[in-house]
């Protein structure tokens, strides 16, 4: 169905191209009638089917796709696309009868189905992966377009004026070298692009219908060249921006490195860095480009990602897929260059490594001696984001690991781990009962010294309960008190007011009695 409708749109630009190029080149009416007729009614039942598939191509309401066929009628219909589209494939063609069958320019309101033709642009342009291309072949085609149909305006004013009058129209057909059809039609449409491309070189007009048709030409050139230079500056500002959300802007580091004078071994390393990310196009700001989505369809994009590099690492394994889904989200990606230390033993662990794509080797102190070459899907640093208890190194790295070439690696920190895990308390147990088990494979479990910090945390959650219970108590002797306290004071006011009132009282008796003895 999408098929017939797109080949009904492109029909539509085909249409309106080859009528008015028929009707100003009568030449390739006459020839070609038996081959022009037939794409026409074959170009108008392409329309029908259009129309036919237009009911039952659901619509979006509210966001929520429409499958309903009644609803579907109901709102093409009262569309002004059925209006155009009904007005399109009027059967002018009986218009032949009248003014004979050389006559195209009867079937002129085909041109009406125009409006398709735009919605498989923007249809297309946001569905391929490479718009900025496709907007480019879009404005060639237009351009294309204008160019033909001036050709065409061309050819039949220097019919109207006489063909050789001048030097500005076209040559006399009598001679049989521009009498061809082909010469006919690129001779005026080399014209036609030498007047809108405003290069110059072309005869200057003799009769008035001559300037007109230069004038407006001269005016379309320059509001087509205006266009054309601001859309291909649009495409690409859009490729720069494109480029600068994906990849950090060198501009501003290199300015810095020259500012700060820093020496041409480390500008080396620093412009292979950014060259090697823009030629492999390789991301570092992953969670800034996907942060407008809704947080469902991001955790669906980055799920789709990178969820199989997760599963690889052995301490997640058998976890909640809502955790790993929440983990996935503050995954930062890192890329390291060539000779590189990702970390050095002594160093205090924040974060754990997963290894993407390159090569990562275990070196002795002296950054030469290789233990070990980790490859893709291996990971490191696990123990030191977990806080387990009796482990001999503490959270310090215990190996030396740089990378060999260019490595792509996957950083998990401590602090986006803990705030994962505490909703998650059955998965933090789970995952430090999985550390434990490989720190005693490695024999850095100190398991009395284990033992006697959970014993020390055990204290002080007693500790901690204890108080919670005591403040529990005192809050709600706190809240009695208050009770009570506002109690009296309500009883308190109540007798005050009284006694103003008896006082009121009293002192309106006094002065009747001292009248009353006199």
């Amino acid at each position: 169905m999408q098929t017939v409708q797109m080949e009904s749109r492109l029909g539509t630009l085909g249409q309106s191209q080859e009528a008015f190029g028929r009707s100003c080149f009568t030449d390739i009416q006459h020839k070609y009638l038996s081959v022009w007729l037939s794409l026409d009614y074959l170009c108008d039942i392409m329309y029908i089917m259009d129309i036919i598939a237009s009911f039952h191509t659901g619509f979006l309401q509210e966001g929520i796709l429409v499958t309903d066929r009644n609803q579907i009628a109901r709102n093409y219909v009262f569309s002004a696309k059925f209006r155009w589209d009904i007005l399109s494939i009027l059967p002018t063609d009986f218009l032949y009868f009248r003014f004979g069958i050389h006559t195209p320019s009867v079937r002129v309101n085909r041109f009406l189905h125009f409006h398709r033709l735009f919605e498989a642009f923007d249809r297309t342009e946001t569905r391929i992966p490479y718009p900025n291309a496709f907007r480019i072949c879009k404005l060639m085609a237009y351009v294309f377009v204008v160019i033909h149909w001036n050709s065409c305006i061309y050819f039949a004013l220097s019919g109207y004026v006489g063909f050789g009058k001048d030097a500005w129209v076209y040559p006399n057909i009598s001679d049989p070298e521009f009498g061809r059809l082909v010469r006919q039609y690129l001779y005026s449409f080399y014209f036609s692009t030498l007047i809108l491309t405003t290069v110059g070189d072309i005869p200057s007009p003799m009769q008035e219908e001559e300037y007109i048709f230069m004038v407006v030409d001269f005016l379309i050139a320059v509001l087509g060249f205006a266009t054309i230079m601001g859309s291909i500056s649009s495409v690409i500002s859009n490729m720069n921006s494109a480029d600068e959300a994906f990849y950090p802007n060198y501009d501003q580091v290199k300015l810095y490195l020259k500012m700060y004078k820093v020496n041409r071994s480390l500008k080396k390393k620093v412009i292979a860095w950014h060259q090697h990310l823009q030629i492999n196009k390789k991301l570092t700001n992953e969670n800034q480009i996907l942060e407008n989505l809704p947080e469902k369809l991001r955790v669906e994009v980055a799920v789709s990602v990178h969820m199989s590099t997760m599963s690889k690492v052995q301490i997640f394994q058998n976890c909640e897929k809502s955790l790993l889904e929440e983990l996935v989200l503050k995954l930062k990606p890192q890329v390291y260059s060539p000779g590189e230390y990702v970390c050095k033993k002594g160093d205090i662990g924040r974060e754990m490594y997963i290894i993407k794509e390159g090569k990562l080797a275990v070196v002795a102190d002296d950054g030469v001696t290789q233990f070990a070459v980790l490859g893709e899907g291996n990971y490191f640093g696990e123990i030191s984001i977990l806080n387990i208890k009796g482990n001999t190194s503490g959270n310090r790295r215990t190996a030396n690991i740089k990378s060999i070439g260019y490595s792509d690696l996957f950083c998990l920190s401590k602090e986006d781990l803990g705030d994962a895990l505490t909703e998650y308390p059955d998965a933090k147990a789970l995952l430090e009962e999985k550390g434990r088990e490989i720190l005693l494979k490695m024999n850095k479990l100190d398991e009395a010294l284990a033992a006697e910090l959970v014993a020390k945390q055990q204290e002080l959650d007693n500790k901690m309960r204890r108080l919670e219970v005591n403040l529990d108590s005192l809050q709600t002797k706190l809240a009695r008190l208050l009770a009570e306290l506002e109690s009296s004071a309500v009883k308190m006011w109540q007798r005050i007011k009284r006694l103003e009132w008896e006082i009121s009282l009293w002192e309106d008796e006094t002065p009747d009695r001292a009248v009353e003895g006199k």
